[in-house]
């Protein structure tokens, strides 16, 4: 009896929903071949799961969420599959796709080959500032947000770099821990504790949303004793001898802050990838319609934001990943028949106006479907605790993938060339 692998490099929000609908949906679909069966095998470098959306408040008062809120454990999220799924703790160093191996660095600092027979990349992306990435074990988030919480609760003047949702979402957390929740009609802090600023490098934030959704999401920050700067970019952040930051700007002033949270943007974990397999964003290349990576070989597939398909983000996600995994299952299938292959699922992007940011614990500003919605539907839906109380588990333990769920085939199977 031999065994052959479903690959899986990563285990945040995309590799982790690979790895369910992969046993929940694909191997069992997959044709009985005698003496063959296939098993997942999921790397991540910690063995827990950070629910990173959680990050602006987690970071700000583990009294409003505690570790246990943001950290889960993978493995015993799979023990419906056991002897099925495969956990290493460990990152990817190299890829051989001639050879279909992947080199992977363990935490004990050990050299692993892992020969695959389909591979899917779902290696995330990692922000410039260690307070919204987990890189290695939970307890090293733990010890970054203590350190945090420790500076912030004597800090007079905090500054935030970068107008997206992260760096809003941070900016009305810090300041509602500072200067506390505002009157019913104060327009801000009568005595604020703390000056938060909020740096942001083009004409409005939340680049996604319209610019009246914005200018509310600046009213809902200026009451909290946050100000926003426009069209001003950050530099540099450099530490002084006094233990404070020191922000140079584009146009040549500094602010000297007591806190830096530098929130300008992620970078793709690719590094261990040929340059023929990347865009110019050094995201992973791919077929936007069946997230194939085709130059990468046959069996390789790519979901979540390291892909060069999305613009990004976890409802994204729930789109992506059934397209890749059907096309998985679809191309194992005429691999084991040797049979012509089934139909292509097909991903098409969601570019609707579809965002919702929290800005402190009582108000929001964000839309769904090109919709605006409401402060307090944005509360209910992810300002209350970040959605752990309605998707964490769901998300963790795989009950999300469930349901197959149903798609139409299109004729052909147009869409095969990503050029």
């Amino acid at each position: 009896m031999s065994t052959e692998t479903i690959l899986i490099l990563g285990g945040s929000f995309a590799g982790i929903g690979a790895a369910h609908y992969a046993l929940r949906h694909t191997i069992p679909q997959l044709p009985k071949k005698q003496g063959v069966t296939y098993t997942v095998t999921l790397v991540n470098p910690s063995k827990d799961f950070y629910w990173r959306i959680a990050g602006p408040r987690a970071a700000v008062s583990k009294q409003l969420i505690p570790p246990s809120k943001y950290l889960y454990p993978i493995e015993p999220a799979f023990a419906y599959a056991k002897g099925t799924f495969n956990f290493v703790q460990g990152s990817a160093a190299h890829i051989d796709t001639a050879g279909h191996t992947v080199s992977v660095t363990t935490a004990s600092g050990q050299q692993q080959s892992i020969h695959y027979a389909a591979l899917i990349i779902a290696t995330g992306v990692t922000t410039p500032s260690p307070l919204f990435t987990q890189t290695n074990n939970g307890s090293d988030l733990e010890s970054t947000y203590n350190d945090f919480q420790k500076a912030l609760s004597t800090a007079k003047h905090v500054v935030i770099g970068g107008g997206g949702p992260v760096g809003v979402e941070t900016a009305g957390e810090i300041a509602e821990f500072l200067n506390g929740k505002p009157g019913f009609l104060s327009s801000g802090p009568k005595n604020p504790r703390g000056k938060v600023t909020l740096i942001c490098a083009d004409k409005k934030m939340l680049p996604i949303l319209r610019e009246a959704i914005s200018k509310t999401a600046e009213k809902y920050l200026n009451r909290l004793g946050a100000e926003v700067l426009y069209n001003t970019k950050v530099v540099s952040a450099t530490s002084t001898e006094e233990g404070k930051t020191l922000v140079q700007l584009a146009d040549g002033k500094t602010i000297q802050a007591d806190l830096y949270v530098d929130a300008t943007g992620v970078r793709p974990n690719t590094s261990f990838l040929p340059k023929e397999l990347l865009d110019n964003r050094n995201r992973v290349s791919c077929n936007p319609r069946t997230l194939r990576v085709e130059a990468a070989g046959p069996l390789v597939y790519v979901v979540g934001d390291v892909g060069s398909y999305t613009r990004g983000g976890v409802m994204d996600m729930a789109d992506a990943i059934p397209v890749a995994m059907t096309n998985l299952k679809t191309d194992l299938v005429a691999h084991i028949s040797g049979k012509p292959p089934g139909p292509d699922r097909y991903y098409t992007a969601n570019l609707k106006e579809q965002q919702i940011a929290p800005i402190g614990t009582a108000k929001g500003v964000g839309a769904f479907g090109g919709w605006r919605v409401p402060s307090i539907m944005v509360w209910f839906l992810k300002g209350r605790d970040y959605m752990i109380g309605m998707m964490a588990l769901p998300t963790v333990n795989g009950d999300s993938w469930k349901k197959e769920g149903k798609w139409k085939p299109e004729v052909g199977r147009a869409g095969l060339s990503s050029g």
